[in-house]
Order: structure tokens, then C-alpha cells, then sequence
């Protein structure tokens, strides 16, 4: 081992004078910053907004956003109005079904244009008649609530085709659909989704109330809101992980102080975290309500290495303050290279041009940031303040004595004959998980929406949209652009025509609504609906008449009728789904080269998500190299080892892979919601790394074995590595059962993190120092 000069030390030691020379000061300003930024938290808000979560370079998006203002964009709202007799032809189901319709109409944000119901006028159908064409409202405005009013209203909607999109198959109900705009009309302020949420929940519990009725509601504004309502249970679960933290903390200090100190330093750098956010201007999006916590188990697993050093010191004779000086010097380095790789870890996720990932990943930063303050500072400081009777140095002794048998047998991993075991039960262990890794799926793994139970009131509204409509909100928008007037082209409408058909077979489909399709009907219906004229005659003036009497407000065709929307309603938006329908997309693009026509991906909700997908695939692999890069030249600068890098890094690696291959098992998908949590694994996987190898540099500089130099190392930083693994799994372990399923995946997810992260350090660690950093068994 290389050993460091007196100069290598020179910035820590005047570091430490100056902050213990000022220590009244230091925590001073810490008081004074904290009821600062505490103000700030205060007046945090959480803000959910549907642009957020599109990747706007994609290209996907650039054609999403290129015709979002002519088309519409993917953030609707669908509300599903059902009989609870089954049967919607009576006078109370159409009264509610205009009620509802006005209601919606007026709430602030929903787009007015863009709202169809069986009573609004944009819903019309047409028909052949003797005379020629005649159409008109699917619902006159004059309609009469008896049995022949019904019947008329049953009649158009078959004709205008809408039965199965905006009317149940089964008659059983209608659809409300309406599109959301971005910003608030009146305020100019970005849309409140939880005042659009509220108006919604008025509307259906006034509807069920008043009528014999089922409201079913779906839409963004009522998912973020769900989300936030169990944000609730999320700051419950985090209160008992907060206070199994602590019980964990006494039984290993016995000490109050060494409980409560260690505890206010991690809540302080939430609130700075959180603080410091308002101040920037952010918000917190509902799919970062963990990131608090996970700044707190970072804060509470580097407290932990404080307070286990300072009692050592205590026990050995220092006052609290040498104790806390010392630990200071000692725990600089290591603490630092743990901290900046955390840091690391969270930014590389900005990578992924998605807003809401790179808003976690500042937050989160701002945390790790937080932490560093502190926990480096704050912490030691105020540790120094204590007696020595309050930290309970006898008990150290106790505890050691309790702990060296356990400690003697994990120190043997540290020779060659043991540590061959282990590296061959490692390695025997990638090779059956590795395949399992590898089939980790990017995005939703699950129908309905994966951060809900599936019992949730939004995962049980869309099961019944989706069982009795045709088209839901799940719908992914093929842009097909042509020359102007191109739907009187037959090759044009033929290729479209075919697409259509190559979609509406493809599986996980459920129908498919394009200019083709329409144009079909349409020309059999001129021709006394005859099945044989349901074609595309080669006649451009027949064309031409065909699709006259589609209007632009349909969302199939622009003015000059030069772009035409296909939409294909899904039958979910699982990953698998999502992938195979963009599949046959592209393979029915590449097979149908021509310059009449160019078909391009993608609008609606399922193409965002399928963008989404996409760019979380292609950087989740140059995410993880930039950690594990970034976190291995730390290291060597740090340590000037080659094989102390390599001992750290690799279990590191070991676990990633294990994690993948969990989450493969449990059908979670590496998304929005799942990638803080895979940073964390790595930045808490070097804490406990570094913080051991640390240790074990110091003694082996003392000229001792690497096999001696470990076992002293477990009985200080070894004991805090395990509590902190131990306490840490035991704190999230409850959140398996929370309301929100994410939050129940994360805490699976947590557990295993924490705990085999702690094994990996303590176990894996030294079997590989043991061949790397000597070449000699002692």
C-alpha cells in the first residue's frame, strides 16, 4: 500500500480547526439556514403536470407536438356514464347524461372544442335516404324521453358508428370524452389537475346520487390524484420507518442522544432538500414522493459510520470532542467519495430527456448535497457537544465482546481458502440470475395502471371502460402525411386502407379508426349500403365524395385533408403491447416504401409512453456505465489502488444484477417510478464499500495483514454496515404493504438493496481482497 504524506492530510487537519473552532457559529448558521429553508418546505406544492412525462426529442414527440394543436394531444379525459340496470334508454339516464355533459363542459382547462357526448352537437351521424344523404345530431335537441325517442337515438348511433367508441356494445352506458389544455384559461397558469380532479369527483358523486347510476372516470388528473392521496400512507409509512430507525438506533447506542442527533441531521437535510426545491421554483411530481426518503436512508447510513466511530474513540479513552475531531479526519475521505458518487448516480438519470426524470434527478441531487453539509459538518459538531457518559462507551465494550465470535468467523473470508468459496458461490450465482436480468422489461408490466393496486378506484374505472368500450384513452395516433387533397388518391387511400387492416390484426389491437375505413363505409352507404360498394373506388370524384362528410373536427384528416391520423386503440399499454404495435408499425413502414404517403409514429398516450420506453431503454445501460466509471475513478484517485477499486466496484456490479433479475421476477419495469430507486442501490452499495475498505486501508498501513487489517475493520465500521443494512431493510420492509403498489414494489425493491448491499461489502468484498490486495496468506 502506498502511504500518504503529512501534506496528503493537510486539508483535513485545517478543515478541522477551522470548523471545531468555531463550532457555536457553525450551528448557528445551520439553525438559521434550516428555519430558513423549513419556510420554504412549508410552501412546497405538488405539481403534476401530463407534459412532464413526454420526452420532447424524441421523435415520436416531435411529431406528437408538430400536430398536437390540430389534432389534439394525449391528455384526455374519459368519463364512463352506465345504467345500473344495463340498460341507458330511459328519461333519468339522458337527464344525468346532459347534466354531466354541461359540468363538464365549464370545468376551467377542458378544452370546449374537444368535448364529444351523445347530447353535444360535434356527435352527428349520416344516412342514405331516397332523396340523397341527410344526417343530423345522434341526439335531436328536440328529443322526446319516451320509448320512441330511444329507439331514434339507438338508430343514429348505429349509423353514425359510434357504438362501441362513445356508446357501451352492449348499450349499457355512454362516454363523456374530453381534452385538457395545458394552461388554465382565465389564469394563464399551468393547469391544477387536482382542481380538475375535484370537479370531476363532484360531478360523479352528484351524478350516482341523484340517478341510478355508475360514474367510471379515467384520466391523468385522476391518477396524480389517487397518487396524492396516498401520498397520505406514504408519509405514515415513512413516520414507521422513521421510528423503527430509531428503536434500531437505541438498541445499538443505547443512548439517547446517539438516537436523536444522528435522526435531526438526516431530517435536516430533507428539509434542505425540500427547502431548497421551492426556492428553485420546483414543485414535487407525484412519482417522486419516495425521493425524501431515500435522501433519509443515505443520511441515516453515513450517521451511522459517525457515531460507530465516535463511540470507538470514546471507548478508548477520548473526550467526545477529540472523539468527534477524530472522526471528522477519518471519515472525510471515505464520506465524500460515498457522497459524490451518490451524487453522481442521481444526476446521470438527467440524461434521460424526460422533465419529470430530471426533475427527480435534482431533487434528489439537492439531497445528497444536503447530506454532505450535514452530515459531514453539522453531524460531528454536534456530537462534540456530549459527555462522555451519554454516549455510553462501556456498552461499545459489551458490544464488542457480544459481537467478536460473529466477527471471527466473517473475518476468515478475508483469507484465500475461504474467499475462493465465496467468489465461486458468486459466481455461480451471476450465471443462473444473468438471464434473468437480461429479460427486465422497460415500462408499465401490467394492465391498468402499475403505481395503483389493482383494486384502486382508477384501476377499476378503466377495467370497465375497457370491458364495454371499444376505444378507451389507450390509443396510439400513426400520422400518415401526404400530399394536399391526398384522400382522393386512390394509391394513397389504398396504402392507408391497408395499413388499417395490417393493424387491426395485430395482437393486443382493439380497434383501429382511420380516413380508409370511414371512406368505406361511406361509399357503400351511398350506394343503398350495399357490402360490395364497402371499397375505395380508383374514382377520384367518388373519393372525393366519400370523404366529404367527414369533418376535421373528427381527428382524422387536417383542413387540406394532407395529414391523416390513423388511431389505434390498445388493449392496454403493458410494455410487451406497446412493443409489439410499434413493431408492426415499423414493418409495414419498410415494407410499403412510396413518396404518396409516409407514415410516422406517434400521438396519443400509448405514444408517448412508447417514447418514454424507448428512451429509457437507450440510456439505462450508458446510465449505469457513466455510475460505475464515475464511482471507479473516485475511487482510484481516493485510494490509489487499482485492486481496492476493483473490490469495491465489483460487488456492486454483483448486486445491480441481482436487483435486475428481481425486478424481472416480479414484473416490475424500469420506468419513471423505478429508476431513483436503481440509483440508490449503487450510491448506497459504495457507501458500504468505501466506508469498509477505508477502514481497512488505515490499519494496513500499520503493516498489519490484509485478513487482520479486516477483522479489526469489522468490529468498528463492519458493526455499522451491518446495523445500517439491518435497520434500513427493516424500516421499508412495511411499505409491502401500502396502498400504492409502486410504493410497495420500492419497499421490496429497498429491502433487497439494503440488506444484500450490506452482505456484498462485508461478505464479497473481502474474498476479493483477499486475492487482490495481498498476494500472501498470512
Amino acid at each position: 500500500m502506498t502511504n500518504h504524506s503529512n501534506g496528503a492530510n493537510l486539508f483535513p487537519d485545517r478543515l478541522e480547526q477551522l470548523l471545531f473552532s468555531y463550532r457555536i457559529v457553525i450551528l448557528s448558521l445551520f439553525a438559521l439556514a434550516t428555519a430558513v429553508l423549513a419556510t420554504y418546505a412549508l410552501q412546497l406544492r405538488v405539481d403534476a403536470s401530463f407534459s412532464k412525462l413526454i420526452p420532447l426529442q424524441h421523435p415520436y414527440m416531435q411529431t406528437f407536438v408538430k400536430y398536437r394543436d390540430e389534432f389534439g394531444d394525449a391528455d384526455r379525459i374519459a368519463i364512463a356514464l352506465i345504467a345500473n340496470d344495463d340498460n341507458m334508454f330511459s328519461a333519468e339516464f339522458f337527464t344525468t347524461l346532459r347534466q354531466m355533459t354541461d359540468a363538464v363542459f365549464f370545468i376551467p382547462g377542458v378544452d370546449r372544442s374537444q368535448v364529444y357526448s351523445l347530447v353535444t352537437p360535434n356527435v352527428r351521424y349520416t344516412e342514405i335516404v331516397e332523396d340523397g344523404l341527410i344526417g343530423g345530431n345522434v341526439v335531436p335537441s328536440n328529443l322526446e324521453l319516451n320509448q320512441d325517442g330511444f329507439e331514434l337515438v339507438r338508430e343514429n348511433a348505429i349509423k353514425a358508428g359510434i357504438v362501441g367508441s362513445l356508446v357501451a356494445s352492449d348499450f349499457s352506458g355512454t362516454l363523456i370524452s374530453a381534452r385538457l389544455q395545458e394552461f388554465h384559461p382565465d389564469t394563464g397558469e399551468r393547469l391544477n389537475y387536482f382542481d380538475v380532479a375535484a370537479e370531476l369527483e363532484k360531478i360523479r358523486t352528484s351524478a350516482e346520487a341523484e340517478s341510478d347510476v355508475t360514474v367510471h372516470i379515467i384520466g391523468f388528473p385522476m391518477l396524480v390524484n389517487e397518487i396524492r392521496d396516498g401520498a397520505v400512507n406514504v408519509a405514515l409509512f415513512f413516520g414507521i420507518a422513521f421510528l423503527i430507525t430509531g428503536i434500531f438506533l437505541y438498541l445499538y447506542t443505547q443512548s439517547l442522544w446517539l438516537v436523536l442527533i444522528p435522526l435531526a441531521c438526516s431530517l435536516v437535510a430533507v428539509v434542505w432538500q425540500l427547502g431548497t426545491m421551492t426556492a428553485l421554483g420546483f414543485g414535487i411530481d407525484p412519482m417522486s414522493l419516495l425521493v425524501p426518503f431515500l435522501i433519509f436512508a443515505i443520511g441515516v447510513s453515513h450517521g451511522v459510520q459517525m457515531i460507530s466511530s465516535l463511540r470507538d474513540k470514546v471507548a478508548h479513552g477520548d473526550t467526545a470532542l477529540q472523539g468527534a475531531r477524530a472522526t471528522f479526519r477519518r471519515l472525510l475521505l471515505p464520506s465524500s467519495v460515498a457522497l459524490v458518487s451518490d451524487t453522481i448516480g442521481f444526476l446521470t438519470i438527467a440524461l434521460i430527456e424526460v422533465q419529470v426524470i430530471q426533475e427527480i434527478a435534482i431533487a434528489a441531487s439537492l439531497g445528497v448535497a444536503s447530506i454532505i453539509l450535514t452530515n459531514l459538518i453539522l453531524l460531528p459538531i454536534a456530537l462534540s457537544f456530549l459527555n462522555e457518559k451519554s454516549i455510553n462507551s462501556g456498552y461499545v465494550v459489551q458490544l464488542e465482546k457480544f459481537l467478536k465470535p460473529m466477527w471471527n468467523l466473517f473475518s476468515g473470508l478475508a483469507r484465500r481458502g475461504p474467499a475462493a468459496v465465496v467468489i465461486v458461490l458468486t459466481l455461480v450465482m451471476l450465471a443462473v440470475t444473468f438471464p434473468l436480468a437480461t429479460r427486465v422489461k422497460i415500462g408499465d408490466q401490467h394492465a391498468g395502471v402499475p403505481e395503483l393496486r389493482s383494486n384502486s378506484v382508477y384501476n377499476v374505472d378503466t377495467a370497465q371502460i375497457i370491458s364495454r368500450f371499444d376505444a378507451g384513452l389507450d390509443s396510439l395516433s400513426v400520422i400518415s402525411e401526404t400530399q394536399p387533397e391526398g384522400c382522393t388518391d386512390w394509391e394513397v387511400m389504398q396504402t392507408l386502407n391497408r395499413f388499417e387492416w395490417h393493424m387491426q390484426n395485430v395482437e393486443g389491437v382493439k380497434s383501429v379508426r382511420g380516413m380508409a375505413g370511414v371512406a368505406r363505409k361511406v361509399t357503400a352507404g351511398l350506394n343503398e349500403g350495399s357490402l360490395k360498394w364497402q371499397t375505395l373506388s380508383r374514382n377520384s370524384y367518388i373519393l372525393a365524395q366519400s370523404v366529404s362528410f367527414v369533418p376535421t373536427t373528427s381527428g382524422l384528416l387536417n383542413s387540406n385533408c394532407s395529414v391523416m391520423p390513423v388511431i389505434v386503440y390498445t388493449t392496454d399499454h403493458k410494455a410487451s403491447t406497446i412493443d409489439r404495435i410499434v413493431d408492426a408499425v415499423r414493418t409495414f413502414q419498410e415494407n410499403n416504401q412510396t413518396d404518396n404517403i409516409k407514415f410516422s409514429l406517434a400521438a396519443g398516450n400509448v405514444g408517448v409512453m412508447a417514447a418514454t420506453n424507448e428512451e429509457v431503454r437507450a440510456s439505462q445501460f450508458p446510465i449505469l456505465g457513466y455510475v460505475f466509471l464515475a464511482v471507479a475513478v473516485l475511487c482510484l484517485v481516493s485510494f490509489r489502488s487499482l485492486a481496492a477499486t476493483i473490490c469495491i466496484i465489483v460487488p456492486l456490479s454483483v448486486v445491480s444484477v441481482f436487483a435486475y433479475a428481481l425486478m424481472a421476477h416480479l414484473q416490475i419495469g424500469l420506468k419513471i417510478s423505478t429508476l431513483p430507486v436503481v440509483a440508490l442501490g449503487v450510491g448506497i452499495g459504495v457507501d458500504y464499500g468505501i466506508y469498509i475498505y477505508g477502514r481497512v486501508r488505515s490499519h494496513l498501513e500499520q503493516g498489519i495483514s490484509f485478513a487482520d487489517a479486516y477483522a479489526r475493520a469489522l468490529a468498528t465500521t463492519g458493526v455499522g454496515v451491518a446495523f445500517t443494512g439491518l435497520t434500513l431493510a427493516a424500516g421499508v420492509v412495511t411499505w409491502i404493504f401500502a396502498p400504492l403498489a409502486f410504493q410497495a414494489d420500492m419497499g421490496i425493491m429497498l429491502t433487497f438493496m439494503f440488506f444484500v448491499n450490506m452482505l456484498g461489502a462485508i461478505v464479497l468484498l473481502p474474498a476479493l481482497g483477499a486475492w487482490l490486495i495481498r498476494r500472501r496468506s498470512s
